[in-house]
């Protein structure tokens, strides 16, 4: 392709163009030594002069253009927060989506606890901005139902008790009515940093948690303590769940935290491994694929 642009800007320029059947007398009788089938010779060149064009055709910037800018759409929308509010104050909803909506976060109506459940089944929830006097299920009732998405509640409840009993039984944050819009970005910001920081602090597969920071393994709540070969490789597991890691692409990857592994050695902590895993739950997670290497079950 460089040797035709080449051509082509030569072309351009005022050059000659290589590709004319009237370029070079003996260059035209080679190629008609070659393409003996004098048509074929002709749908070869103009193969070439549209190569040719298209190189330099206007289109082709334009669609450029269109390919970068559905990359930057992508990135605007992949960074875009979803935010659920719940609250059935339409006056104070449409406020708090007005806010959430000149920050680029997406927010998701819910005007009653039930349809907040739904929604929260249905969609993903990056944190929820919760009324605790809501027709159908109450805010209390929904902290209950919900697990790992960071909850905000916005209430006109003022006392410290009824705060105390919101934050111990779930909930992250508690701000009273009426709030300043900035105080509620602000927190609403930190509860998102946290998430962000907890996810990046553990790995998770089905039933199974890996905390990055203390090297310890929770399954259905129950600690298993590991090694630092076994933590090692457990982590690579779960950093790709869904592909067969090789022997040796393995030893690799934890050659770092233990130099001194080889293929042998692999074999007894892997097995240790499953021990451990089995000691707290009948469900099989590492699979050996025969001959390749070791994944987590499906």
């Amino acid at each position: 392709l460089s040797w035709i642009e080449r051509s082509a800007t030569n072309r351009k320029v005022g050059g000659s163009n290589p590709f004319s059947c009237t370029n070079n007398v003996s260059v035209q009788t080679q190629r008609t030594d070659k393409y003996k089938n004098q048509s074929e010779m002709v749908d070869f060149f103009l193969f070439l002069e549209t190569l040719e064009q298209l190189i330099y055709n206007k289109k082709e910037k334009r669609i450029k253009k269109l390919i970068i800018a559905k990359i930057t759409i992508g990135k605007n929308v992949n960074k875009m927060k979803n935010i659920l509010i719940v609250e059935d104050d339409k006056d104070i909803h449409n406020l708090i989506k007005e806010v959430l909506t000149k920050e680029n976060y997406k927010p998701i109506d819910a005007y009653s606890g039930t349809e907040a459940i739904l929604l929260i089944e249905k969609e993903k929830i990056d944190l929820i901005l919760l009324d605790l006097m809501l027709p159908g299920l109450n805010g209390e009732e929904i902290i209950q139902k919900v697990k790992d998405i960071p909850i905000i509640v916005i209430s006109a409840k003022t006392s410290t008790e009824d705060k105390v009993n919101v934050l111990l039984s779930g909930a992250n944050d508690y701000i009273t009515k009426p709030f300043d819009s900035k105080e509620l970005l602000a927190r609403i910001k930190v509860q998102l940093r946290k998430k962000e920081e907890k996810k990046n602090s553990e790995l998770k597969y089905k039933d199974m948690v890996l905390e990055n920071n203390s090297h310890t393994l929770h399954i259905n709540d129950k600690k298993v303590n590991l090694t630092k070969t076994e933590y090692a490789i457990l982590k690579q597991l779960l950093l790709t769940p869904n592909q067969v890691i090789t022997k040796t692409h393995l030893l690799d990857l934890i050659s770092e935290d233990t130099p001194d592994c080889d293929e042998n050695s692999l074999k007894v902590h892997i097995s240790n491994l499953r021990k451990k895993i089995k000691s707290v739950t009948d469900e099989e997670y590492i699979e050996s694929v025969w001959g390749i290497g070791f994944k987590l079950f499906d």
